[in-house]
Order: structure tokens, then C-alpha cells, then sequence
């Protein structure tokens, strides 16, 4: 696999989404973005999931929105604020209403345990992209040239502080969400633990 046969056709969506989170994210969630699309699209390609790219590509540039102060909503998960703000994206890339609910829903399930790819496809590889991405979930899944190369070309800086950081915060401040959830279950230790680290 190459990493730029992945790559979706550039579209004006494409394009603003990428804008989003180099203006409002640090170069570490820039970067883990970039690789939880690669590692979603790629994954496609492996199990012969038929995804849409410009959608998968959208959903992944967004999906850690709510994390960053901008778009953090001091009562909703971080997955739901940035399901909202990918609605809202959708909104104003002219995207018709169910396109735009179709990107609030991937972003929102890419941090369900998992999700059914034949109910969602592109929310089933965002969530095991960033799954491999956090927690080095099913890591032998993707060859090892391929893992080295996106590592290569996306390294990881200090995500693993970043990230741990920055669920303790939502766990703090939102009881019960799937971030303080990640928290007692050990998301320090299992992002320490990654062999993708």
C-alpha cells in the first residue's frame, strides 16, 4: 500500500477540513488526525470496505475537535461537540442534510468500543484507525513497512501527553463519558504501551 493512493481526491471540503485543525490543534493532534485517517483508509483497503474518502477524510480531520478549548462544550462528551461542529462544517461545504448527519455520526461512534461495518462503514474504520492510533489496538492488522512509513511521513511528537492530558481534563470536568471511561480504564498506561510509540 501507498500512502498516497489513500489520499482522497482533493475537494473544497478536503481542503477547509485540513485548514480546521492545523488553525485550532498542535502539531501532535495535527499529526495523530493525519495518521487516524491513513491508518481507517487503509484498513478499508485491507478488508475490502468500500468507504467513502472524502467523508472518512472530513470525519477524521474533525473527530478530535472537542478536545481543543475552541470547540470544547463544558457539558457534552468531546465526541459529541465535535459531531456538532462537523454538522455544522458539513452546513457550510453546502453538503445536503444527510451528509451532514453522516459525519456527526462517525465522529460520535469512532469512540464506541466498536461499530458494525455493514451499518457504518466509515465509522466502524475511524474507530479502529484511532483505536491503533491511542492504544495500538489490533496492531499486526497493518503490515509493519506500511505502519513505519505513515510513521515516518506523520511522527507522533508528545501525543501521548497531549492525549492523556487532555481526557483526564473531559473526565474531570464530564463524569460518565467514554473519555473518563478510557481514563479508569487505563488510557495512560495502554498509550505508554503502544507499540506504535
Amino acid at each position: 500500500m501507498e500512502i498516497c493512493s489513500l489520499l482522497p481526491r482533493p475537494s473544497p471540503a478536503t481542503t477547509a477540513a485540513r485548514e480546521i485543525v492545523v488553525r485550532y490543534s498542535s502539531a501532535a493532534l495535527v499529526n495523530h488526525c493525519d495518521r487516524s485517517y491513513l491508518w481507517s483508509a487503509s484498513l478499508g483497503e485491507l478488508k475490502r470496505v468500500p468507504y467513502d474518502a472524502e467523508l472518512l477524510y472530513v470525519a477524521s480531520m474533525l473527530h478530535d475537535l472537542g478536545l481543543v478549548p475552541a470547540f470544547d462544550n463544558h457539558l457534552a462528551p468531546f465526541e459529541d461537540a465535535g459531531g456538532d461542529v462537523g454538522w455544522v462544517f458539513g452546513a457550510g461545504a453546502g453538503w445536503p442534510a444527510d451528509r451532514r448527519n453522516r459525519v456527526k455520526e462517525i465522529i460520535v461512534r469512532h469512540m464506541w468500543p466498536e461499530v458494525d461495518p455493514g451499518q457504518d462503514a466509515e465509522g466502524h474504520l475511524l474507530c479502529e484507525g484511532t483505536a491503533l492510533d491511542i492504544a495500538g489496538r489490533t496492531v499486526d492488522t497493518w503490515p509493519a513497512d506500511f505502519r513505519a512509513a505513515v510513521l515516518r511521513r506523520h511522527p507522533r511528537l508528545t501525543l501521548a501527553a497531549e492525549f492523556t492530558a487532555a481526557f483526564e481534563d473531559q473526565a474531570g470536568r464530564k463524569p460518565g463519558c467514554a473519555a473518563a471511561s478510557a481514563v479508569a480504564s487505563g488510557l495512560g498506561a495502554a498509550m505508554a504501551a503502544n507499540p506504535l510509540e
